[in-house]
């Protein structure tokens, strides 16, 4: 699935491939990517691109003449580059260049978005306006990490992925940058140190560095593809052995989502066990209500 990385790397491509071409014919199919009344405004895409940014996971195009579109790839979209004429499975939308290339918008699962827009109303789409901060354009440190997410009474993975604290963590990530910083998914925010968030914020950073240098590249392979292969330390890696130190990787159910992590290199600390439990006794509620695996503290 792809997240700020994924995006990013999109964003790069499509840089790179509008860059000195114009688009001489924009075109899409009539499927829910698309609302009816769009097609029509979709195709006035044409033209220069002069401008290509990113918020979180939404890609924001501005071409001259005013026309805009902003783009999100949901659960299986990418963009992909092919010789005019050459198939490409699943593609939703296309942008014909001057150079004999065509652009494809592939989905196949439906999931993604796009939506013409005047370029000046871009950055003001209630979507986009209401993502919280992007650790790549907007830089992410310790304090500014504490600030998005340190008053939510959600479990830490669960907060790092609402978008409207931090713009584009999803649950790969998300999992892979707390492995990094030795902390326990179900944690909860309030219970971090200052010393916790900035590691954790370092270990955002480092794990978006790894999927640069993994995945870059003009075609992308998502890991739930055939054929993908899984570099990533804890993620997808249940009932194997865990990459620092050997344990057995464990997986729970959270926030809806599946959730890796080692137990021996991310412990539960009690700290957060008598947070969690000042909690329910003050009638707030289990402090996670979807965890699954219980603090093996007598093991530690």
């Amino acid at each position: 699935m792809p997240e700020l990385p994924e995006v990013e790397i999109a964003r790069r491509n499509l840089e790179r491939w509008f860059k000195g071409h114009r688009i001489v014919r924009a075109e899409a199919d009539p499927t829910r990517v698309f609302r009816g009344a769009e097609l029509p405004h979709f195709t006035r895409l044409t033209g220069r691109v002069t401008a290509l940014e990113r918020k979180g996971k939404y890609l924001l195009l501005s071409l001259e003449g005013g026309h805009g579109l902003m783009a999100h790839l949901g659960m299986t979209g990418k963009f992909v580059r092919r010789k005019e004429g050459e198939p490409v499975p699943h593609s939703r939308a296309r942008f014909h260049l001057d150079d004999g290339h065509v652009v494809h918008f592939s989905d196949p699962r439906l999931f993604g978005r796009m939506e013409p827009v005047p370029a000046k109303e871009l950055w003001e789409l209630p979507s986009v306006k209401a993502l919280g901060i992007d650790p790549l354009t907007e830089g992410l440190t310790g304090p500014q990490l504490q600030e998005a997410v340190g008053d939510s009474k959600q479990d830490l993975k669960v907060a790092l992925m609402d978008q409207g604290r931090v713009a584009g963590l999803g649950n790969i990530h998300a999992a892979e940058a707390l492995f990094r910083a030795g902390l326990h998914p179900a944690r909860k925010p309030g219970t971090l140190t200052p010393d916790d968030w900035k590691h954790l914020a370092r270990a955002i950073h480092a794990a978006f560095d790894f999927a640069f240098k993994e995945q870059e590249g003009e075609d992308i392979t998502y890991l739930e593809e055939a054929g993908s292969v899984n570099r990533f330390r804890v993620y997808g890696r249940a009932n194997g052995p865990c990459s620092k130190c050997g344990t057995t990787v464990e997986s729970f159910t959270q926030g809806g989502r599946t959730t890796h992590f080692c137990p021996k290199c991310q412990p539960l600390s009690m700290v957060a066990v008598r947070a969690s439990r000042k909690g329910t006794a003050a009638g707030k509620g289990p402090a996670s209500a979807v965890i699954g695996p219980k603090p093996r503290s007598r093991r530690r």
